[in-house]
């Protein structure tokens, strides 16, 4: 499904951040990258939407075959790939429930058949165990972090997205919040099947309730080392050590 060939990203003032950074995602994959604060982890998830704040100056990005870098971040949610964001922006006077419906229309081409679509956001606000009073208040204004990322797990499910990128999706949410959400997740996944997951993390915490087929370890721009959930656990342990890990291909 994604295929990131050797690519270099940097920041528009030309700092590098990822050097000949490459990962292949298979349909219905969970994969997880993990790496200390400010290895440009972040990085990879807004090279992949098409931020305008970072630049491929190498390499490619592939989904389902075909180059993407031409593509604004508009066109590429519209193929179905689909960012949870750390901090998802705050929009004044415009309805969660208003721009759900908005990008129902965008991503499918037809128009919205209300009846069908209220039915399901507030199934989905139930799931989710979100007031339906938050479908009516603008976009993650006055929500504390938790709520955000519930409201994204929302849009997520409603949009259903062929590739999901989670930016670090347990940051500011507490256990139980946790479970919650990755519990609609999981459902989402095995109704989805061939839907592909990229974790974003620092802590292995998340796998405790969504399981990956593998797990990659970022340093120095690239890939490092990769293997499975054990992997995480291992980081957890003893760190990452950066003089000590070997460079690995991650897809061998």
């Amino acid at each position: 499904m994604l295929e990131i060939k050797d690519i270099t990203v940097t920041t528009v003032d030309d700092k590098k951040i990822l050097d000949d950074f490459s990962l292949s995602i298979n349909n219905g994959e969970v994969h997880v990258i993990m790496g200390p604060n400010g290895i440009g982890k972040s990085t990879l998830s807004k090279a992949i939407m098409g931020n305008y704040q970072y630049k491929v100056t190498k390499g490619d990005i592939l989904f389902e075959g075909k180059s993407i870098l031409g593509l604004s971040t508009a066109e590429r949610a519209k193929l179905g790939i689909f960012l949870t964001m750390q901090d998802p922006m705050e929009i004044d006077g415009v309805k969660l429930s208003e721009f759900l419906k908005t990008a129902v229309r965008e991503v499918t081409g037809e128009n919205v058949n209300l009846y069908d679509f209220i039915n399901t956001v507030n199934k989905t606000a139930e799931d989710l165990e979100m007031s339906t009073d938050m479908l009516h208040r603008s976009l993650n204004k006055a929500l504390s972090g938790g709520e955000k990322k519930k409201s994204e797990v929302l849009q997520l499910k409603v949009l259903k997205p062929k590739l999901i990128i989670l930016d670090e999706l347990d940051s500011g949410l507490d256990v139980d919040s946790l479970k919650l959400v990755c519990k609609n997740i999981k459902d989402y996944l095995k109704e989805n099947k061939d839907t592909a997951v990229l974790i974003i993390t620092h802590y292995p915490r998340i796998l405790d309730y969504l399981k990956c087929d593998y797990v990659h370890i970022l340093l120095d721009g690239k890939i490092k080392k990769t293997g499975n959930m054990d992997l995480a656990y291992e980081i957890e342990k003893n760190g990452y050590g950066v003089n000590e890990v070997k460079e690995e291909t991650s897809n061998e």
